[in-house]
């Protein structure tokens, strides 16, 4: 997968040949057109987005006569000639130019320059604020409660039905009023199942997808028919078309021609089940005449309940017009209607230059960051405004797990960070392990792995080239491996020579485990071979010492530090620690 598969299609429109720039389109399979204001017009109504590597005055002489309406205008980001910034022109929010701009950025090492009004104040723009939980927008003054927003005025929001995570990503002091005080408020934001009438001041509304139509019909109803029936029903019960996440009916119905067709014209689910899980849920209105002919007592009430996972039954079943019997129930989560994907992402030792361009525009993309704090802190330059982040202790892994693998199921796009490689001592492997416990696919949700630079080869690069022949890393806590592995281990590696890495050596419980590693070691090798002892590395707090294997243990050594040993042939030389390879010159 490409992390710029949701922005296809998308082109770039170059003044001149760029290497980079072409690598760039060909590994994302971007199509890279030259500078023609005669080609421009057609490419407009073509592509979601449109890349310039131009000057910003040719751009906006170039594009000005195509520009129409924010709502279908595709993205434009232009890339200064000297390769320094990306930057967002237009399109920035409904066309996703925003997020785009930064993934750019992340993807050719250049600074996303975003100058939105929204993302200036930290908030997420207000005509995309659903979009990650796949709600719909509904009616309303969107210009103008975007204005009331950024000048600061208090907004009244009434949420009734979909998640309130995002009301968590909200900055300290944000204008949005949930509880009360509306009176004062310049606008108003409706997140509702409901139909609302417009209002005198500036209301918009968002509609969760947590509405399932139960449907039942006779043989050969039409799609009119179909279609009249249920929005009859909606308009009635004075609930919004836009709410409805999927249609549900019983098995036998699975290909009746009027609901596939109204499925596939509103990119509907549909959702089928048989009699006998029909049978099994308490409806209020069953029908012995019903489960005569099908074998179960209620096709509407009871389809509709059992998409919604046995939430609420907001309308009981409406016969119309003799051929239709509608029901709609309210799920307790909305439908998202999307794939879920799962990034495992390495964060390297924790200076964002250390990243790679891929771990970057991984953070950028997902809708969600799960990791431990301290890591969090580090990418926090990396997160962009209305992204969810679900911070949590150091002992809390498997919960932090679960709870993506949770999300991702829902629909989201998870991003789980790791410090240094996410294989390696760190989240990777846990989040898979879960993953295949529970069951699951090889496919849904989706997966990808991003590397990083692990601890050992950051240490190893503030001290030289202690890595450059065999080696091997070994952790010394004994929370998750028998202290008589590890001891296994370590007498493995050192009868085996290799240079030895050392994670988790020492914590405030475990005092003698490196004092017990050291000695086994020492069994093998001299007591002046280098060791370097490296905490914090690439951090503000690093500390580096070379010492020897007899001395180590006089220096601090805690869970912050990796601790490099090297092999028989290690050697130091003006505080650089180098291992031959046994290259002849």
């Amino acid at each position: 997968m490409t992390l710029l598969a949701s922005y296809q299609p998308l082109a770039v429109i170059a003044t001149h040949s760029n290497s980079t720039l072409r690598a760039f389109c060909q590994e994302h399979e971007i199509g890279l057109y030259p500078v023609d204001k005669n080609l421009l017009p057609s490419l407009w109504g073509k592509y979601k987005a449109l890349v310039f590597d131009l000057t910003m005055g040719a751009v906006v002489r170039l594009i000005a006569p195509l520009l129409t309406d924010k709502a279908t205008d595709p993205a434009v980001i232009v890339l200064d000639l000297q390769g320094s910034y990306a930057i967002n022109l237009c399109g920035g929010h409904e066309g996703g130019g925003e997020e785009l701009t930064r993934l750019v950025a992340h993807q050719l090492g250049l600074t996303p320059i975003i100058t939105s009004a929204s993302t200036g104040l930290n908030l997420p723009g207000i005509d995309i604020l659903g979009k990650t939980f796949g709600w719909r927008k509904g009616p309303g003054q969107w210009t103008e409660t975007s204005s009331v927003i950024v000048r600061g005025q208090p907004v009244e929001v009434l949420q009734e039905c979909g998640s309130t995570v995002w009301q968590k990503t909200l900055p300290a002091g944000h204008n949005f009023i949930f509880a009360g005080g509306g009176e004062s408020a310049g606008a108003r934001v409706l997140i509702t199942h409901k139909y609302y009438p417009p209002a005198l001041k500036p209301q918009v509304c968002w509609h969760p997808r947590v509405l399932w139509v139960g449907v039942g019909c006779i043989r050969g109803a039409s799609l009119e028919t179909i279609t009249r029936a249920i929005e009859g029903v909606c308009q009635k019960y004075g609930l919004a078309w836009g709410s409805i996440a999927g249609l549900a009916t019983i098995d036998l119905k699975a290909d009746e021609v009027g609901i596939l067709e109204y499925c596939q014209i509103h990119d509907l689910p549909l959702k089928t089940f048989s009699a006998e899980i029909l049978q099994r849920v308490s409806v209020p209105n069953p029908s012995p005449v019903v489960a005569e002919e099908v074998g179960t007592a209620s096709v509407a009430e009871a389809a509709a309940l059992s998409a919604a996972g046995m939430g609420e039954l907001l309308v009981t079943k409406q016969i119309e017009g003799k051929e239709v019997t509608i029901a709609i129930a309210k799920a307790n989560r909305e439908y998202i209607g999307k794939k879920g994907e799962l990034y495992l992402i390495g964060i390297g030792p924790g200076k964002l230059e250390q990243m790679t361009a891929a771990a970057k525009t991984a953070i950028t993309a997902v809708d969600v960051i799960i990791g431990y704090g301290l890591y969090i802190d580090l990418i926090q330059p990396l997160l962009r405004p209305g992204q969810i982040i679900e911070a949590s202790p150091i002992t809390r892994e498997q919960q932090r797990a679960d709870r993506a693998i949770e999300l991702a199921r829902w629909g989201l796009k998870v991003g789980v960070i790791s410090s240094g490689d996410c294989g390696i001592y760190a989240m990777g492997g846990l989040v898979l392990e879960q993953l295949q416990a529970s069951g699951w696919d090889g496919n849904n949700p989706g997966v990808e792995v991003f590397p990083g630079i692990t601890a050992m080869q950051a240490a190893a690069a503030r001290v030289g080239a202690p890595l450059m022949h065999d080696f091997c890393a070994i952790s010394l806590s004994d929370l998750l491996t028998p202290w008589p592995t590890i001891e296994k281990r370590l007498e493995a590696a050192a009868a085996g020579d290799f240079v030895v890495g050392l994670y988790n050596p020492r914590s405030q419980n475990r005092q003698e485990q490196i004092v017990i590693g050291r000695d086994i070691l020492l069994k093998y090798r001299d007591a002046g071979t280098p060791v370097a002892i490296v905490s914090n590395v690439y951090r503000q707090e690093e500390a580096i010492i070379l010492t020897t294997l007899g001395e180590m243990l006089s220096y601090s050594i805690d869970m912050l530090t990796v601790v490099l040993i090297g092999n028989s042939n290690t050697r130091v030389h003006e505080d650089w620690m180098i291992t031959p390879r046994g290259y002849r010159i």
